[in-house]
């Protein structure tokens, strides 16, 4: 009895002690830890000093990304700078786990993953790292790329090159064509916007020259007919100046989408300055749209027809004295979109046509 006693004890206690090890074992057993999030840049925008007007795409990949979690892009000119803009700091993750979207151009571009509900700064001297609502983080160098295609126009005298690049000139990018500038045998300028190759794009001409004080005057064919989403945009524009500026006066023709709202209005930047916009109808018909830039004044006019004699009755006036900026490096621009892509899946081109664009300087006094 003592014996199978004692052979019963020795037999318990062993399987204790592989009941015991088997516990430890299990204990050290690597756990189902979540693998860590890789972010990638898979394309690459052209290297470039950068600028306010002018973009590019940009795309990659994330794995192990988590639901909510979005990418938000920076772009370093100076400083880091959130893409595409200010007020879109997100860019969503694909279905296929893929994400793409437009930057303007620097010399290196970031992406970052980041958590739901984290708000990005618009401008940093260096780049967060991870933690704090930052999953991931990839920088990489712009790639060398060929110069941006882009034409000389002559017209009324003056030399204009016309846009190749992405914009977002009115809030929203769009992707511009030389091909949709010309002038006629009347030295007539035609900017078109629609299908070309399978792609929408608009059309826009810059003055290669800064004019400074003076009168500018812009003849210009019947826009009253233009569909509500069609923008025609005559106005100064500096790209060194302040983020929110650059010397900006603008002759806007547009409905802006509202088939039933005024069709015209002229601006000093900021627009959202109630002081700093005057919106009116526009009749059909060719009319002649002026402004006279004066130090701490500038003066907005419309008149029928193509008048040389300024002095007829206005259809429409305004005299702003409040943000008049004072000339820098700003030059004409002459811009013809579609206003937050309302109609451009509609793909019906929209033209305009400028019949004559004149300056006069400011009379110097002695």
């Amino acid at each position: 009895m003592d014996k199978g006693g004692t052979s019963n004890s020795r037999q318990t206690g062993l399987v204790r002690c592989l009941m015991l090890a088997a516990v430890l074992l299990a204990g050290c057993a690597p756990r189902n830890v979540p693998s860590k999030p890789v972010l990638e840049i898979t394309q690459v925008p052209v290297a470039s000093l950068g600028g306010p007007d002018e973009m590019d795409s940009i795309e990659g990949r994330v794995s192990n990304a988590k639901p909510g979690e979005q990418i938000v892009l920076y772009a370093h000119s100076g400083v880091w700078w959130i893409q595409p803009l200010a007020n879109q700091p997100y860019t969503k993750i694909q279905s296929d786990s893929t994400w793409r979207n437009l930057t303007h151009l620097g010399t290196e571009y970031a992406a970052m993953l980041v958590e739901s509900g984290y708000r990005p700064e618009s401008k940093l001297v260096s780049l967060p790292s991870e933690g704090n609502g930052v999953a991931a983080v990839t920088v990489i160098k712009g790639k060398a790329g060929a110069p941006v295609a882009t034409a000389t126009v002559r017209f009324s005298g003056y030399d204009w090159t016309a846009r190749g690049t992405i914009s977002d000139h009115g809030g929203e990018p769009n992707q511009y064509s030389p091909a949709n500038v010309w002038t006629d045998e009347k030295d007539y300028l035609h900017l078109r916007m629609g299908q070309r190759n399978g792609r929408w794009s608009c059309a826009e001409v810059s003055l290669n020259r800064s004019l400074g004080y003076g009168t500018y005057k812009f003849v210009v064919r019947d826009s009253a007919s233009m569909r509500p989403s069609a923008v025609l945009g005559i106005f100064t524009w500096d790209d060194a100046g302040s983020a929110d500026l650059h010397n900006e006066m603008d002759i806007e023709l547009s409905r802006w989408g509202d088939p039933k709202g005024k069709n015209a209005q002229y601006v000093v930047q900021p627009f959202y300055a109630p002081e700093n916009l005057s919106r009116f109808t526009a009749p059909a018909g060719v009319l002649t749209y002026t402004f006279r830039w004066e130090p701490g004044v500038v003066s907005f006019k419309a008149v029928n027809g193509a008048s040389a004699d300024l002095k007829v009755k206005p259809i429409s006036d305004h005299i702003f004295t409040s943000d008049i900026p004072t000339p820098a490096h700003e030059t004409i621009h002459i811009d013809l979109y579609d206003f937050h892509h309302s109609e451009s899946s509609s793909q019906q081109p929209a033209e305009a046509v400028i019949e004559k664009f004149e300056f006069l300087p400011l009379a110097k006094t002695k």
